[in-house]
């Protein structure tokens, strides 16, 4: 009987099984009622292009769900997933479950965006996260919920907390089943010492048939409950006709389970139990440093979300109203405070002050704020009270803005798994079809089927990807674990292979080339003075240049202490003033000197600070952000690799060239927002090169997601560790150095690795075929080209030392 598609699913069916339609003279096929329903519930609702945009793309048929609906309108699940907006709408975020493609997308939005009561309906392809918006007046979730499912999704709530349980799950799911794998293999090896020993000084058939039973007990749990991930694997991937190398260690080790259990049972030949422990345990432990390198996909989103202020003060006719940021519109007047980060950019009307933009430009120097300068959101105001008129609404500002750039970015990271993925594919069914010809050829030439199969065991268990599927975790495990040993975390294994193929990279300046923290470099005594005066004064305030010369003061000074200072004022954007014992002390830039009439050199290409008593200046200091140590050797070295270094920075000009200077730097662009930093990523990826950075503010997210491999300081801001691939946990600049050298290190090994498996194969494959391996020796020859690449791999902490 000949197969025909489902009209709705695609999937394939004999057309004796299928419900068949005939409508207008065309034959529809159904697999089932689900999909029968599915299909006619589009047709009503108008939605049947659905079917055009799905093209050949084969869906799952729906599935029987519990009714469980009633628990979604409950007043717990309401307090916990469900957010009430102020304007009496409620809000959810859903994981949906069976989206496939573009198409399954479109066609959820669309029967939500028609479903009475749903307001906003969006999700997102790669996460199959969606955001729905309802009115409770006019709709349930549970009905949503019911609507989701009636067209062959399903959908429950996005819980970071469940997802990261979900992740931890799988982890100790595979620490199990390893355990069990490794216990069995080292206790079977001594048994399997004994039968090897036994056949070449003669054993008892009573005590052969013992250890035989021995051998059976422990394989059976490795191969069934060890390896179910194998078959698992396997299942799926002939589910969707794909050979993929869990098919070929479940082959193998299955084979050769069956064949030693076969001999066990007629005692006619040798078992192998150990080579089907041997093959489970050595490829399993290879799975498993795959899910642990898996770092579980960060939320951007909720990282900035948090960072910022849910309300912000409105003045409305002279009275102060605290609103949602959600409801502020454009022309609204809103008052920012000393220490409060601004939510919505807008335009200053009344007050002075600073604002610390170093989170979204880098500048490492507060920025003086007067009417008519704008404000950005994402800021923190460090002095002065000030009120700006809001040019945009929450949605439009910056810092939204760049959360949805990021996102963006974020799912176009580039995926290097694929073309490993596509070899290994055929990988297996090169080997499998080896294995069945030469079967078909021993039985054919022999007659013999136990011969035959033993030969084509023989090919399966010598090809078995072992020495292949170890090639690159041992060695990356190796040289992850050297990499944390010098303040370098990489997040995941396949990192370090995308790093040691880069040509450039691109750097931050504040904090990341440099400290970060003003110094003072420079300091002039105009007259005597008492060090605890300025001690106290600089320690009342928290600016930046103030915390610098807190420092210089500790460095220089024993015995230091605060005297109690009076009518301590903060000026906006110059410094700060205070009474002690009837003397007026003056601390701040060279604008307060002359505001209060006392005359100073100004001339520095530095940042000042003076310290005045009794309108007479007594000491200038200069500061500036150093580099830190050793970063120009550390340059200087990656250069060496055949890198190019490119430094980007929201800083003015002069501070850029400065500081590229100082560390060797000859290309680098300033004053630049975080999308231009993107921009300039996207710049060097159109001209073919493989960008790595490092950065360490909520300024360089947008960038570091852009490039190939991300790089964050380990004291930079919470979002740039999140978008980041690799940590600097150390925050020194001679760890990206040494990133550099253990990742290139690392990938020769990983290569080497990879052309010993390729040797291997090419030599004992052919062996095997011919029958002059039988499965003892191919276990043994498989353990021996594991052992290979292991003792390869351990060269890279002995090479890295040699070096260095």
């Amino acid at each position: 009987m000949a197969k025909v598609p489902c009209t709705h699913c695609h999937l394939e069916f004999d057309e004796s099984v299928m419900i068949t339609e005939n409508e207008e003279g065309e034959t529809h096929y159904f697999c089932c009622k689900g999909c029968q329903g599915i299909y006619h519930l589009l047709r009503s609702e108008g939605l049947d292009t659905f079917y055009d945009k799905l093209g050949k793309t084969r869906l799952e048929p729906p599935k029987e769900i519990s009714d469980d609906l009633h628990k979604f309108d409950l007043e717990g699940f309401r307090k916990k997933y469900i957010i009430e907006r102020s304007d009496g709408l409620y809000e959810i975020f859903l994981i949906i479950e069976g989206i496939h493609c573009a198409a399954c997308v479109w066609l959820n939005e669309k029967v939500l965006h028609q479903t009475p009561g749903v307001i906003e309906a969006t999700i997102n392809y790669t996460t199959n996260k969606a955001h729905v918006v309802w009115d409770p007046e006019e709709i349930k979730l549970s009905q949503i919920i019911e609507k989701i499912r009636a067209i062959g999704y399903n959908a429950y709530p996005y819980d970071p907390k469940l997802q990261e349980e979900r992740a931890n799950k799988a982890r100790r799911d595979y620490y199990s089943r390893l355990l069990v794998a490794i216990f069995a293999t080292m206790n079977i090896m001594w048994i399997a010492v004994a039968q090897y020993t036994g056949m070449f000084t003669g054993m008892r058939t009573d005590v052969k048939q013992v250890l035989n039973v021995a051998e059976w007990i422990l394989a059976t749990p490795t191969l069934f409950y060890s390896g179910w991930v194998f078959f698992r694997g396997a299942w799926f991937g002939l589910k969707n006709r794909f050979v993929n190398m869990d098919l070929l260690v479940a082959a193998g080790a299955s084979l050769a389970y069956i064949y030693s259990l076969w001999v066990m049972v007629t005692g006619q030949g040798e078992v192998y139990f150990d080579s089907v422990t041997m093959i489970i345990t050595f490829v399993l432990a290879g799975k498993y440093l795959e899910v642990l390198s898996k770092k579980r996909a960060a939320d951007t989103m909720d990282a900035l979300s948090n960072a910022l202020p849910t309300e912000v003060t409105v003045v409305e006719n002279d009275e102060k109203v605290m609103v949602p940021v959600e409801e502020v519109k454009p022309g609204d007047i809103i008052e920012i405070r000393p220490g409060e980060k601004v939510a919505i950019d807008g335009v200053v009307i009344a007050g002075e002050g600073s604002f610390d933009e170093s989170s979204l430009t880098g500048e490492s120097e507060p920025i003086y704020k007067r009417p008519g300068d704008e404000i950005v959101s994402g800021s923190v105001a460090i002095d002065g009270v000030v009120r700006y008129e809001a040019t945009k609404d929450y949605g439009s500002s910056m810092l939204t803005t760049l959360v949805g750039l990021l996102e963006e970015s974020l799912t176009k990271k580039p995926k290097i798994e694929r073309l490993a993925n596509e070899i290994s594919g055929y990988f297996s069914v090169t080997i499998l079809s080896i294995a069945l010809l030469t079967f078909i050829g021993w039985f054919w030439m022999t007659g013999e089927f136990e011969r035959a199969l033993v030969v084509s065991i023989s090919v399966i268990v010598i090809a078995c990807p072992c020495a292949l599927g170890l090639a690159t975790p041992v060695a990356t495990l190796i040289g992850i674990n050297l990499a944390a040993r010098r303040g370098v975390l990489f997040k995941e294994a396949a990192f370090i292979e995308t790093m040691a193929k880069a040509d450039v990279l691109v750097l931050d300046k504040t904090g990341t080339i440099t400290e970060g923290k003003p110094h003072v470099v420079s300091y002039i005594e105009y007259a005597n003075y008492d060090p605890t005066w300025l001690y106290a004064l600089v320690k009342s305030s928290i600016h930046p240049v103030s915390q610098g010369i807190v420092r210089y003061l500790k460095e220089h000074h024993e015995h230091l202490k605060e005297v109690p200072l009076e009518q301590i004022k903060q000026i906006q954007a110059r410094g700060i003033s205070a009474q002690y014992e009837n003397h007026t002390l003056l601390g701040g830039n060279a604008r307060m000197m002359e505001e209060f009439g006392i005359d100073i050199e100004k001339e520095s290409e530095y940042t000042l600070f003076y310290f005045a008593v009794d309108g007479q200046a007594v000491a200038r200091f200069e500061l500036r952000d150093l580099p830190k140590q050793g970063a120009g050797e550390a340059i200087e070295e990656i250069k060496r690799l055949g890198i190019d270094i490119v430094m980007l920075t929201g800083d003015n000009e002069k501070a850029a060239a400065r500081v590229a200077s100082e560390v060797g730097i000859s290309h680098f662009k300033a004053g630049l927002f975080p999308e231009d930093k993107a921009h300039e990523i996207d710049v060097l990826h159109a001209e073919g090169h493989i960008v790595v950075m490092a950065g360490d503010g909520i300024n360089d997210a947008l960038a570091l997601s852009k490039s190939d491999i991300a790089i964050a300081m380990g004291s930079g801001s919470d979002v740039a560790l999140d978008v980041s691939d690799v940590v600097l946990l150390d925050d020194r600049i001679t760890s990206l150095r040494d990133a550099f050298l253990i990742s290139r290190r690392t990938f020769k090994f990983v290569k080497q690795n990879l052309a010993l498996s390729v040797v291997y194969n090419s030599i004992t494959i052919p062996l095997a075929v011919t029958g002059y391996v039988i499965p003892l020796v191919a276990a043994l020859s498989m353990s021996l080209s594991s052992l290979m690449v292991v003792g390869n791999s351990m060269r890279i902490k002995s090479a890295f030392k040699k070096k260095n």
